[in-house]
């Protein structure tokens, strides 16, 4: 990674660009670093959002396709603490860094983040050694999205769900389709929870929305419904008929 010097910048951004970056860091924003698939995907949904993202990555090609689809997007060394000051970046309060192949500029870009005292950082790992190093370094939010999303397929494929979210280490949320020993008589009378052990907590009807149950909702064949429970429960009830 090259360091962009005050004049690399300038000829970059002009006058107007470092303001944009400036304003970025003051609003309701993000900066992410590194804009692969993991970080583009990320900036876009933020962006949709409605989050302001000062995205950089140190590929022209990248910059150039992400210009106009983010608030701010600049080709510059994430590793440089003076190119990270001129982008006003120690003003923001969340900061991602969603470099991943590159460890030794995942590593010092995040350090520079807590150095400048950035709040709520997150920073992606690839490996475990990856992660425990990050952590070791302060970073309050370490991701491992290839493994997690791994293990989210692994459910899906293992089970009948439409979507798994695990929100603890023994915690799920499951997108299913009601079974039939739900269909046609109210929640209440059918003790889902008593005898599976999980809460359906939505219900989402053939070309509705979805809406919060209660001991009255009555789900109908096709409904589809988003269950509570542990992880074991919660997969074993998404394969009832």
């Amino acid at each position: 990674m090259a360091d962009p010097t005050p004049g690399f910048l300038g000829r970059i951004l002009g006058r107007r660009g470092l303001g944009t970056a400036r304003r970025v860091a003051a609003a309701d924003s993000v900066v992410v670093i590194g804009l692969g698939r993991f970080g583009t995907a990320l900036a876009l949904e933020l962006m949709a959002q409605g989050t302001e993202v000062l995205g950089i990555d140190d590929d022209p090609a990248i910059v150039q396709s992400l210009n106009g689809h983010l608030t701010q997007v600049v080709r510059a060394d994430a590793t440089s603490e003076a190119a990270l000051r001129q982008l006003s970046v120690p003003d923001f309060d969340r900061a991602v860094v969603a470099i991943g192949i590159d460890v030794e500029a995942s590593l010092l870009a995040t350090s520079l983040l807590l150095r400048f005292g950035i709040e709520h950082v997150w920073a992606k790992a690839l490996t475990t050694p990856h992660g425990e190093i990050l952590a070791q370094l302060g970073v309050p939010h370490v991701v491992y999205p290839e493994a997690e999303m791994g293990r989210r397929l692994a459910h899906l494929v293992r089970g009948s769900m439409k979507d798994y979210v695990q929100v603890d280490s023994d915690f799920a949320l499951v997108t299913t389709t009601a079974p039939a020993e739900a269909v046609g008589r109210p929640l209440g009378e059918c003790r889902i929870r008593a005898r599976h052990d999980v809460t359906v907590v939505a219900v989402k009807p053939r070309g509705g929305g979805f809406t919060y149950t209660t001991a009255e909702t009555v789900l109908q064949p096709g409904d589809t419904i988003i269950v509570a429970g542990s992880v074991e429960a919660a997969e074993r009830f998404s394969q009832l008929r």
